[in-house]
């Protein structure tokens, strides 16, 4: 009796470690504004359901400590990795405004993000925001508990290793983040470039003009016109994206069980 007792508590640790690793990870669920206790809450309760529904008769432990450490350090780790992946997205996205936002000129209006702990002009913070926004229209965060019960019908407990197909992809999806930086900052980077062009040729042409103090309030307004324009093609793109996430952890799963 004791020992069913030992492997049931020890099978619902593992499940709860690798759960509340996702959770404090993710983007939204993982944000230092929510509590510590209530991430540690919901990843208990969440285990706890998980705990009811797997088979635990397939599940074999060796009980000594450093059977239990290295298998909790497995666990960890696959939590770790199915919650930082969907931050390359959001990555993307703030690089994306950030170089948007230098082109307009705003980079000395700056103010700090509290979700990446880092400093980002005003116009990656609405575009930051709205994909968080976006992020919770489609039920993102629905979609990841999702994921990460499923994850233990594909990784039963214990049975994760690490291997060169599961590096190569978190390589690639980390590269990633330049090409989403690049398709959202691409439209407005080409306007700005012919402007560019344009200064260029008026001060060779009429060096006696200030060029910057005329195209300084033209690249503002210009920009805001712009990013008006393209709130459409914004909001299907990061909604693209993050609908894409769903295939992406999908194949993560996938990659982990060879």
């Amino acid at each position: 009796m004791t020992e069913i007792l030992i492997g049931d508590f020890l099978v619902l640790l593992f499940v709860f470690l690798r759960i509340s690793a996702m959770i404090f990870t993710v983007p939204v669920l993982g944000n230092q504004a929510v509590p510590a206790i209530a991430k540690i809450f919901l990843s208990f309760v969440i285990a706890y359901i998980v705990f009811l529904t797997i088979d635990k008769g397939k599940i074999t432990i060796d009980v000594n400590l450093i059977t239990i450490f290295v298998l909790g350090i497995k666990e960890i780790l696959i939590g770790l990795i199915m919650g930082y992946s969907l931050n390359f997205i959001f990555y993307g996205i703030s690089y994306a405004s950030h170089i948007i936002g230098y082109d307009m000129g705003l980079m000395f209006a700056e103010v700090l993000n509290p979700m990446q702990e880092l400093s980002n002009n005003v116009v990656g913070e609405v575009l930051f925001y709205a994909s968080i926004m976006i992020f919770i229209i489609i039920n993102g965060h629905h979609h990841l508990i999702t994921a990460v019960v499923s994850s233990f019908g594909v990784i039963p407990i214990g049975k994760y290793v690490l291997n060169k197909p599961l590096v190569d992809l978190i390589i690639y999806m980390a590269g990633s983040v330049f090409t989403i930086a690049l398709k959202i900052a691409a439209p407005i980077l080409v306007s700005y470039f012919l402007i560019h062009i344009a200064e260029g040729i008026i001060a060779r042409v009429l060096p006696q003009v200030q060029v910057f103090f005329i195209s300084q309030p033209l690249k503002l307004g210009l920009g805001f016109a712009l990013l008006a324009a393209l709130v459409p093609l914004y909001v299907m793109t990061i909604k693209y994206l993050l609908n894409n996430y769903e295939n992406q952890l999908t194949e993560i799963l996938k990659t982990m069980s060879v």
